[in-house]
């Protein structure tokens, strides 16, 4: 499984336009391409705090998956915000622990003048998700 071609085809992350660009040996990198839609406010052009999670969670997750090959759930991510976004931003998560159940990773946000906007702690579940169910692609 390829997590840049698999996260690239999500439709969750083409509707918000995150676009992994690299993952590897639990390493991954993406970036949010901002719009006006992204914004609390068109014109402060501020980046609403959702869309910077959603590329958070989704850079840690392809940092897991770059490991264990299959699709990872959340179980808890935590993000601390530390300036506002106005531009495009990107991430990088590195995997800190990949256990037996548990994988967790810490993913910085920056904007395209490297202003560090956000710092995030996730943790994903690695044993389980490829048994039977909608982690396996069944339908509920």
């Amino acid at each position: 499984m390829d997590p840049v071609e698999l996260f690239n085809e999500m439709p969750f992350t083409q509707l918000l336009g995150i676009e992994l660009t690299a993952a590897e040996d639990g390493h991954a990198e993406g970036r949010l391409h901002v719009t006006d839609d992204h914004t609390t406010n068109p014109e402060t052009g501020v980046v609403h705090g959702g869309a910077t999670f959603a590329l958070a969670d989704s850079v840690g997750d392809a940092a897991v998956v770059s490991l264990t090959g299959e699709l990872v759930p959340t179980i808890d991510m935590r993000i601390d915000y530390l300036a506002p976004a106005t531009t495009d931003v990107y991430a990088v998560a590195d995997v800190l622990r990949h256990g037996g159940s548990l994988a967790v990773a810490e993913v910085e946000l920056f904007d395209d003048s490297e202003t560090h906007l956000a710092t995030a702690h996730g943790v994903y579940k690695t044993d389980g998700a490829s048994e039977s169910g909608v982690w396996n692609g069944e339908r509920k």
